[in-house]
C-alpha cells in the first residue's frame, strides 16, 4: 500500500471496532447508532501479582453507545487505585470503586475522545482527583467538534488537567505507571505501561488483531504505524493489551496477526 493511501479504515468500525472486513456494514451502524451498553455492563476482573505490595486488581466495564472499556485499577491492600476512561455514566463507575471498596486517586485518559471522556465532570464533581492526559491533547479535549462529543448530541469539554508526557512515570496504587507517547489516533494518545507486571492500557491506538482509526480530528496514518511497530511492539511478547475497546490481547499475538505487523 503506497503512502499515500495511508492505512486501511473499516466501514465505521475503527476505533469501535477492530478490523475484520468480513463483518457486516449493519454490524458497524447497530453499535455505532447507540445499541451498546450505556449503563454500563461487568466485563470480568483480571488479578496481577504486584512485587512490592498487594494484587493488583484490574476491572474491565463496557459503557457507552460504542462500547468502551472502562477500566478500575487499584492495589488490593492499600485499595487505592485509579479510573481508565471513564466513558460516561459517573454514578456507575462511582458505584464500582464503592462495591470494590476502592480509593479513587485519579483518572487516566488515554485520549480526549467523547467515548472516553464523558464522565469525567460527573466523577470530579463527587470526587476532586486529578486528570491526567498527553500533553498534545489539551486541545482536542477543549473542543467538542474535535472530540467529537457535539456530533453525538452532548457537548463535552475537559479543561482542568494533568498533562504527562512521553516516558513520564506516574506513582500511582503504589506502582509506577510509564506514559508512552503513541501519536497517530489523535496527536496526544498515550498508553500506560506498568513494566513490573507486564501491562499495557493502550486505549484506541492498539486493538486485538487491530488498530485505532486514523481520520478524526488530529488523526494521522503514519504516526500511528509508527507508534505501534516501532514503539508497542518494541515491548516484551509476554505484556498483556488491555485496549479501549473490544478483548485484551498480547503483544506477541499482535505481532504476529495485527494487520500492522506486515507494514
Amino acid at each position: 500500500m503506497s503512502e499515500s493511501q495511508g492505512l486501511p479504515q473499516c466501514f465505521l468500525g475503527q476505533p469501535f471496532l477492530r478490523h475484520k472486513p468480513e463483518r457486516s456494514p449493519w454490524l458497524y451502524c447497530q453499535l455505532f447508532m447507540g445499541m451498546g451498553e450505556t449503563e454500563g455492563r461487568e466485563a470480568g476482573g483480571i488479578v496481577q501479582k504486584g512485587e512490592e505490595m498487594g494484587k493488583l486488581m484490574v476491572s474491565r466495564f463496557v459503557i457507552g453507545m460504542v462500547g468502551t472499556n472502562c477500566y478500575l485499577v487499584w492495589d488490593e491492600e492499600t485499595k487505592e487505585g485509579v479510573v481508565i476512561d471513564p466513558a460516561e455514566n459517573g454514578q456507575f463507575i462511582l458505584g464500582k470503586c464503592q462495591e470494590a471498596g476502592m480509593t479513587l486517586t485519579a483518572i487516566l485518559l488515554t485520549h480526549g475522545h467523547f467515548d472516553h471522556i464523558g464522565a469525567v465532570e460527573e466523577i470530579r464533581r463527587a470526587i476532586q482527583v486529578p486528570v491526567y492526559v498527553g500533553t498534545n491533547e489539551k486541545k482536542l479535549l477543549g473542543d467538542p467538534e474535535m472530540n467529537l462529543s457535539r456530533a453525538f448530541g452532548n457537548s463535552a469539554e475537559v479543561t482542568q488537567v494533568s498533562l504527562v508526557k512521553d516516558q513520564q512515570i506516574l506513582r500511582l496504587a503504589g506502582r509506577n505507571w510509564k506514559v508512552i507517547s503513541t501519536p497517530g489516533h489523535t496527536k496526544g494518545s498515550v498508553c500506560y505501561y506498568l513494566e513490573e507486571e507486564k501491562i499495557l492500557f493502550s486505549g484506541d491506538t492498539l486493538f486485538f488483531e487491530s488498530y485505532g482509526r486514523t481520520d478524526f480530528p488530529t488523526g494521522n496514518p503514519k504516526e500511528l504505524r509508527k507508534s505501534v511497530v516501532e514503539i508497542l511492539f518494541h515491548l516484551p511478547d509476554e505484556v498483556t493489551v488491555y485496549p479501549g475497546h473490544e478483548a485484551q490481547t498480547t503483544i506477541g499475538h499482535e505481532k504476529k496477526y495485527n494487520p500492522l505487523a506486515s507494514y
